[in-house]
């Protein structure tokens, strides 16, 4: 499996999406639904926002947790104390799991990073026992996520380079309204409902919004580390003078909107 996020280290990908996925993990949990003695399966966990926050929600029997990037399974592992929490490397669109192993099979913030998604979403399925529940979240990248929007929005006006950026942003796999939905139907999946599940995005100051792409993390980071230095300088004032819209430095608060999907297995 590849993937379209780009990440260099698990304290840059913290900075950067891992504190919002910490604040967007509890609604989620929420609208998928939890109960004790369930065995769960956190498909692309990252360095384990939902992880934890599934056995802190629940008595859990188990929880297996799976990411492609070694990076991320490693910085999971670094965490884990949990004997019940078992973190592997392995690919969403082909799991290392049997049929029916699992009462639940949740993806948050990853499907559309993945290229094949609806792959992901038919083996999530498979491994979930019937009557269980797959679902997942992912960011409107379109209309839902104003922070990162300003500054794609800023790229694109500096360069034909910063405009594809921008279109692949926008429309990656599962983003748009309704697509998880026709998604998690095709492969299956019975009684499937769409939520929006919103949180806010604080930022101290400008430094706190750019470091992390700054240092190359995300596919922002990805395409701005691809840069020569003055361009990079170039894109970082650019976007700092719409952070600044005109006032000194300082907090600034953007509400972020995710697509959330679940069904359940026949």
């Amino acid at each position: 499996m590849t993937s379209s996020f780009n990440v260099q280290k698990a304290d840059g990908y913290e900075h950067l999406m891992g504190r919002w996925s910490g604040k967007l993990a509890p609604l989620f949990i929420d609208f998928a639904g939890l109960a004790a003695g369930e065995t769960i399966l956190d498909v692309g966990c990252g360095t384990g926002s939902l992880t934890f926050a599934l056995v802190d929600a629940a008595d859990l029997s188990a929880v297996a947790a799976i990411d492609h990037s070694p990076i991320f399974v490693e910085a999971a592992g670094r965490r884990n104390h949990d004997p019940r929490i078992r973190i592997c490397q392995g690919d969403a669109t082909a799991l290392p799991y049997d049929d029916k192993s699992f009462d639940r099979a949740l993806a948050l913030l990853v499907l559309h990073f993945v290229p094949e998604a609806t792959k992901a979403v038919d083996e999530m399925r498979r491994v979930v026992r019937p009557g269980g529940v797959v679902a997942a979240a992912v960011w409107d990248h379109y209309g839902g996520m104003p922070s990162m929007r300003m500054v794609l929005d800023t790229i694109a006006a500096l360069s034909e380079s910063g405009r594809r950026l921008r279109n692949r942003y926008c429309f990656q796999p599962m983003v748009q309204p309704g697509e998880m939905r026709k998604a998690f139907t095709n492969a299956g999946l019975r009684g499937v409902t769409e939520a929006e599940l919103a949180i806010r995005m604080t930022y101290s100051d400008f430094n706190d919004l750019w470091a992390p792409i700054g240092s190359g993390e995300g596919p922002l980071g990805g395409y701005v580390s691809t840069l020569d230095i003055a361009e990079q300088a170039g894109i970082q004032e650019a976007v700092r003078d719409a952070y600044l819209a005109g006032a000194s430095d300082g907090p600034r608060s953007f509400v972020s909107v995710a697509w959330a999907c679940r069904g359940t297995v026949a």
